[in-house]
């Protein structure tokens, strides 16, 4: 029964982070709206690995170890996009093609 509730969360939050990232003009928004969906993904292997085997703890490992990733893209994009704005003073998408400079 409880697994029905998390997995409901779960497919809640890819779609919100998948229509902002849809919508989205402003890179720091469609960052955040990618590690919602990434966030999503690790709430399903937790749940799933739970499961298919109460006993070993292959997907609480893993799914900690891709929660550390994203984390960790997540600082890197935001050091890069406050790079941008400092430079551009814009965090807009359609400003910052850097490859028609």
């Amino acid at each position: 029964m409880m697994f029905e509730h998390v997995l409901f969360l779960s497919v809640y939050l890819f779609s919100i982070g998948l229509y902002g990232l849809i919508t989205s003009r402003n890179m720091v928004r469609a960052l955040m709206c990618l590690e919602l969906i990434f966030n999503s993904v690790n709430i399903n292997l937790v749940i799933f690995s739970d499961m298919f085997d109460n006993r070993q703890l292959k997907g609480e490992i893993f799914s900690i170890f891709v929660i550390a990733i994203a984390a960790a893209e997540a600082a890197i994009g935001l050091a890069i996009i406050s790079s941008i704005y400092r430079n551009r003073k814009s965090t807009s998408i359609n400003q910052s093609n850097l490859l028609n400079n």
